[in-house]
């Protein structure tokens, strides 16, 4: 038997801001959160901007102990995971803590304690390293804290596809949940890589947008002026929960989860299939997994980086599996807003996708001014649109030729079975 699946708590920290409530109103105002570079004195970098969290202090939130023990992703993490927990209300239920389990993907982990704590090393010598430096870096450590904090002891584990994770994340809980090995999974994903060595190393690859005189328009998805990609730190997480488990404890249901599909290019390490063939396996798996046609979709949450050659193959992609009817959907790139949360990034847009279903609200693509001829589909350019939304689908594709897709349903208590 295979279960149905619902999403019953959200949680994010983004450049845009520090709860979903904050973050999604700030979509659809159209605010950037991508602003010159505080973390590090970006000077003599080619890129001196990006997508940082404003005003995040892990001491109030944890303490001053337990925040000195964590890497910032991993702080990012656990302050998004206890907002869905929160918001679920799952644990006002009693439930059986070994039927909930964590997965969260990261595309580096703690970078940040090891470039740290190598200067300690070289500096300070061997003794002065922290004890905890093993635990603070693991992709895993996330997931793991997750499930100490709560005491869930389900299944739990990292997901590392690079810029896919997150979207790779929901993706294998929901299917945890649909057949069974789980009840419920608190899913997502985070990063915090805003550092000179991931500077220097995206810079180097000109990867990077350069656009230093104004950060708040230099992430251009889909537009023929754009120049490259904005990193962004942050997280979110999503509860995933069977439906009836959710429906017997009377728990407030964003979205259904209907479909995931994921799939390699195995072609280029940076460098997707330039006719989006990889991205569309991944979109093709997902509709085959949510047993629907391609003119079911009605909206589109692009991987739309604002690279030069990413968003043609993304429309390409789109074109092949939504044939005709892709030129009657809505798409939006949220990262022209966000920055570019790396692991965060899909599961950030998944959740996007379920406020867009809660709310009949697409957010918008902004900065988009000068479409691209090659990307010409509609990304919902500038402003908001009120739309009627029943199907979702998120794109997430990373290095490596990762690709993940995911689809979201309008909850409506009934319809949808996955069998």
């Amino acid at each position: 038997m295979t279960h149905r699946v619902v999403i019953t708590g959200l949680g994010a920290v983004t450049p845009v801001g520090n709860t979903v409530s904050e973050t999604w109103q700030n979509l659809l105002a159209g605010k950037s959160g991508i602003d010159t570079i505080t973390h590090f004195n970006p000077d003599g970098f080619g890129t001196r901007f990006g997508g940082e969290v404003k005003n995040f202090d892990p001491v109030a939130l944890f303490g001053r102990r337990e925040a000195r023990r964590m890497d910032r992703f991993t702080q990012f993490a656990l302050a998004a995971g206890r907002q869905a927990v929160e918001d679920s209300d799952i644990l006002a239920a009693a439930p059986d803590r070994t039927r909930i389990g964590t997965v969260l993907g990261s595309g580096i982990g703690g970078l940040q304690t090891i470039l740290q704590q190598h200067t300690v090393l070289q500096e300070k010598g061997v003794r002065r390293v922290s004890p905890f430096f093993i635990p603070m870096i693991l992709p895993d450590t996330a997931a793991a804290q997750l499930a100490i904090k709560y005491g869930f002891q389900g299944p739990s584990m990292a997901v590392v596809s690079a810029c896919a994770s997150g979207t790779n994340a929901v993706g294998e809980a929901f299917e945890m949940v649909a057949r069974g090995a789980a009840a419920a999974m608190l899913a997502g994903g985070a990063d915090s890589l805003i550092v000179p060595l991931i500077f220097a190393g995206f810079s180097i690859m000109k990867a990077f947008s350069t656009r230093n005189d104004d950060p708040a328009t230099s992430c251009r998805p889909f537009d023929s002026t754009r120049d490259g990609f904005v990193a962004s730190e942050g997280a979110a997480t999503l509860v995933l929960e069977e439906l009836e488990h959710a429906r017997a404890r009377k728990a407030r249901i964003y979205a259904e989860v209907i479909g995931y599909g994921t799939s390699v290019d195995a072609d280029n390490m940076a460098a997707p299939l330039a006719d989006g063939s990889g991205a569309s396996l991944a979109m093709k798996a997902a509709l085959r997994r949510a047993n629907l046609s391609p003119a079911a979709v009605d909206y589109i949450n692009a991987h739309g980086t604002a690279t030069r050659f990413n968003d043609v193959a993304e429309t390409r992609a789109i074109k092949t599996v939504l044939g005709e009817h892709a030129r009657n959907i809505a798409i939006s790139s949220t990262k022209s807003m966000t920055g570019h949360l790396l692991g965060g990034a899909g599961a950030l847009e998944a959740l996007i996708c379920a406020k867009a279903l809660q709310t009949q609200t697409i957010p918008p693509t902004i900065n988009l001014h000068n479409q691209d001829p090659e990307c010409d589909l509609y990304y919902t350019p500038n402003q908001p649109e009120k739309r009627a939304v029943t199907v979702t689908m998120s794109n997430s594709f990373g290095f490596g030729g990762h690709n993940a897709t995911i689809m979201l349903k309008k909850y409506t208590g009934n319809g949808h079975n996955q069998n």
